[in-house]
């Protein structure tokens, strides 16, 4: 088992105790995820699951009214996934990754960019951002 499903079991119990029902059922899915991760035929690191899912669930978050029960429930739930995610990097931090591999490339272009930065924030920030951020660098 991984450490992030072992953590994750862990916080289960806890939240059963505490009677934390958001909690309870954001951590009950991640596992699951964490299950049928196991047992299909090609595997992912446990953080590529944390990341798409809080990925799905915050664009989910569109779909919801501000003031919705629903809404606030799917915010809490984020929060919950939050706490598996590594720390989230400014714009500032991505700008000046971007600039490193523009340097270190021969003739940076856009699909290049994105290779070499991809690694270096996936889970820390989001891609579309960043795909915006390498369009401006390499226009400027």
């Amino acid at each position: 088992m991984g450490e992030l499903k072992d953590k994750v079991s862990e916080e289960i119990k806890t939240a059963m105790k505490a009677k934390d029902r958001v909690r309870l059922n954001a951590l009950r899915y991640l596992k699951k995820l964490f299950i049928e991760n196991d047992t299909s035929k090609s595997p992912k690191p446990e953080l590529d699951i944390i990341v798409s899912h809080a990925k799905k669930i915050k664009d989910s978050l569109s779909q919801y009214p501000e003031d919705s029960p629903l809404r606030a429930d799917i915010e809490a739930e984020v929060k919950v996934l939050e706490e598996y995610l590594p720390s989230q990097l400014s714009e500032d931090e991505v700008i000046s990754i971007i600039e490193e591999i523009k340097e270190s490339l021969d003739s940076p272009n856009m699909g290049s960019l994105m290779k070499d930065l991809q690694p270096k924030i996936k889970g820390r920030f989001d891609g579309k951002r960043a795909s915006e951020l390498v369009k401006a660098a390499l226009s400027s």
